[in-house]
């Protein structure tokens, strides 16, 4: 299989898509993925490349672009992350490239790590932050074998 069909699916972000509407429908509202606006990070002119020789080649062209934005935050204090967010008041989730202070606990995030911020009545002032791995091979295999026990539980298996 060819670099760039693998390199458009990934950068397609559908994945955060999905985790938005997931949290979105746990929050009671109604989304659907083409309710969700995207942020794109690869330029319009290479969505469309005919090659993984022609990707590459013009590639460059767009590096200067994400450079400054990232020298504009960096010269702020801030970080650039590509985040989704559930806005549970107004009803919308994005999926968009965004700046947060260095401070702040998504500009902390390393490697597969995930994160989610609740903020609410309770938590407005400091949102509730939930953190762990992404999804690995040991996280997922944990999860399965821990669902599979909840299941022979449940199913009256001796403990």
């Amino acid at each position: 299989m060819s670099v760039i069909p693998i390199l458009r699916k990934m950068t397609s972000w559908k994945h955060y898509m999905a985790r938005v509407i997931i949290l979105a429908r746990e929050s009671g509202l109604q989304l659907e993925l083409s309710d969700i606006p995207i942020q794109s990070l690869v330029p319009e002119p290479l969505r469309a490349s005919a090659s993984p020789e022609e990707f590459m080649q013009q590639l460059p062209q767009f590096d200067q672009e994400l450079a400054t934005q990232r020298q504009e935050a960096e010269d702020t204090g801030e970080v650039l992350r590509y985040v989704g967010v559930v806005d549970v008041v107004n009803g919308k989730g994005t999926v968009e490239l965004q700046k947060y202070s260095k401070e702040h606990p998504f500009a902390q995030l390393a490697g597969s790590d995930n994160i989610i911020a609740f903020t609410t009545e309770r938590y407005a002032k400091q949102p509730l932050i939930v953190r762990g791995p992404g999804a690995g091979a040991e996280v997922t295999a944990g999860g399965v074998f821990c669902d599979i026990l909840r299941l022979a539980s449940y199913l009256g298996a001796p403990s």
